[in-house]
């Protein structure tokens, strides 16, 4: 192969390799910027939990966050449940089992995931190592954007130390807006744990007590080691 040939590819791929880079960085830019002029949030979700192929659970209901670092998911369907976090603890309340889990959020595994994104700590790189723009027409049906002119961002965690990540991977994808319409978290053991997110409501009132959690009359709270690391099963 010529000089002038290696020499034309060689040109041909860094501005495109540059592209990429720069238009993960504009999204990522620009997401973060959304999240961070939301003081408080409110939408509807639908969770999908799955081991391999098998879909395992699917629920579905109402989510309310407020910086910093508060968040409150009502599960409606197919049956209800409270999880919900204060600022200093995070809360499983279960209405059927009566009965309310406790741990301190310093130990919660949640807040090493990209849904902190949405309690305030706006700056994807607290929790992904590397993060990337995947194409429209990515490989995976599951990596490509599920409407048109959406984004889908990879994040890969950030390693500390000899900690076991909290997921291996995690799709982010946002819609024109730059709002979030599904987190896609993925961890070993081809587990998966999904959001899809609609009607969002930012900036509007929301009472202080929709995150304190006051436990009704005879209900037991025990005291968890560790709740689930991604999700407000």
């Amino acid at each position: 192969m010529s000089a002038a040939l290696i020499f034309l590819l060689l040109s041909c791929a860094f501005p495109a390799a540059a592209a990429n880079t720069a238009g993960t960085n504009s999204v990522v830019k620009n997401l973060e910027a959304h999240y961070r002029s939301a003081r408080t949030l409110e939408a509807v979700f639908l969770e999908r939990y799955s081991e391999g192929s098998q879909t395992v659970r699917v629920e579905s209901g109402k989510v309310y966050f407020s910086r910093p670092g508060r968040m409150r998911w009502e599960y409606e369907s197919p049956q209800e449940k409270l999880f919900l976090v204060d600022g200093k603890y995070a809360w499983l309340y279960l209405p059927a089992d009566r009965t309310a889990t406790r741990e301190p959020v310093r130990e919660s595994d949640d807040w090493r995931t990209p849904l902190a994104l949405l309690t305030g700590r706006a700056q994807l790189s607290r929790f992904c190592g590397g993060i990337e723009l995947l194409p429209a027409d990515a490989a995976s049906l599951e990596d490509r954007p599920s409407s048109v002119g959406n984004y889908v961002l990879r994040c890969t965690p950030k390693i500390h130390g000899n900690a076991e990540p909290a997921f291996q991977d995690a799709l982010l994808e946002a819609d024109p807006r730059f709002r979030l319409v599904r987190v896609l978290i993925r961890q070993a053991g081809a587990l998966q744990t999904e959001f899809r997110f609609g009607d969002w409501q930012e900036n509007i009132p929301l009472d202080e007590s929709k995150f304190h959690f006051l436990p009704p009359p005879g209900i037991a709270i025990v005291e968890a080691p560790q709740l689930d690391a991604t999700a407000p099963h």
